[in-house]
């Protein structure tokens, strides 16, 4: 019998999660049956949308996230021991899949349920399987090309742009010649994206006036906005959008602890939206289900060929991943937050 630990949030989160909103419970996994395989996990990752979709679920239920696990023991010839998987399988150090349970995605279902095999990274660290080849740069692949369909020249900025989505799509910005502008929340990480990235142009949103660097960096006005973060800052650049401009809401991380019951205010964006005939769309990153491994791949290849520089944030040790999830909320992060196991 295998003794595994996991974290069961048992409170809905009110503000920033705190450390007793969770369990740790241990508990002996099962024998295998026919079918199944046990895993070891090797890297969770830590990401907004595990704040977002707290209230979506009923308490108490296991904390899920994108997780690469390696195959200890299997029942399933598809997955022999030594098989590198990524699964949804969350914040636990063992687990046990029964392979004909897991779901296809489906473009019309959030369900966040996958299991795939990593792919071939040639020598790179398996955590970009859940980093910048894995959903977080999947979102920023399709999110950004799929809805904003730059051209080469346009002008794209991106919020949250030293995190683990926005960092991407900067980049990907670039490779597609596009001027880039990004925001993000401390000089160092303003000065990461711009000499480290390639960004054009970046500015600390907690110094600068909004408005008035933008209206500088880019005199001709802005294409193309990724929305990360949602709140006023989203509301401003939105004003400066050129006609027929394009905007991806990938997340809005600057309400995601407010009270739910009060939502925060804006300005309002319909002016702006109705006579510049702008395009609004958000997107959950699974509608792209069947098509996830092209992302993958292209993005290895961006990566392989230095085009493409993925950071991450490591913590280590599973009893630290209550400390990395809040840490990341609050913006400690540079790239992609990770824990070892």
């Amino acid at each position: 019998m295998v003794k595994a630990r996991k974290y069961v949030v048992k409170k809905y989160f009110e503000g920033v999660p705190k450390k007793s909103d969770f369990d740790i419970v241990e508990y002996e996994l099962p024998p295998l049956k026919d079918g199944e395989i046990l895993l070891k996990t090797e890297w969770v990752s830590v990401d907004p949308y595990l704040r977002s979709y707290n209230r979506k679920m009923p308490v108490p239920y296991d904390q899920f996230s994108y997780q690469v696990g390696i195959v200890e023991e299997s029942k399933h010839p598809t997955y022999p021991v030594g098989t590198r998987v990524v699964t949804h399988n969350g914040w636990c150090d063992y687990s046990v899949v029964d392979v004909a349970k897991i779901t296809a995605y489906t473009a019309d279902s959030d369900s966040l349920e996958v299991l795939y095999k990593l792919p071939e990274l040639k020598g790179l660290s398996p955590s970009l399987g859940i980093g910048a080849a894995g959903m977080p740069g999947i979102a920023a692949y399709y999110g950004f090309l799929e809805i904003c369909q730059p051209k080469a020249g346009e002008t794209v900025v991106v919020t949250g742009a030293a995190g683990a989505v926005g960092s991407v799509v900067g980049q990907i910005a670039k490779i597609k010649g596009c001027k880039v502008i990004g925001f993000a929340g401390s000089d160092d990480k303003v000065k990461w994206v711009e000499e480290e990235l390639g960004f054009d142009k970046a500015f600390n949103y907690k110094t600068v006036d909004v408005q008035s660097v933008l209206k500088n960096a880019a005199p001709k006005g802005v294409d193309c906005y990724f929305d990360t973060v949602g709140g006023e800052i989203s509301s401003l650049i939105i004003t400066q959008m050129n006609k027929f401009g394009r905007v991806s809401v990938c997340g809005y991380i600057s309400a995601y602890n407010e009270d739910h019951k009060k939502t925060p205010t804006a300005p309002i964006l319909q002016p702006s939206i109705l006579f510049k005939e702008l395009k609004i769309e958000g997107f959950i990153v699974t509608r792209w289900a069947s098509r996830w491994q092209g992302a993958i791949a292209q993005l290895i290849t961006w990566i392989n060929h230095g085009q493409l520089k993925p950071k991450e944030h490591v913590t280590v040790g599973f009893d630290r991943l209550y400390d990395a999830f809040v840490g990341m909320m609050a913006g400690e992060n540079k790239g992609k937050a990770v824990v070892k196991i």
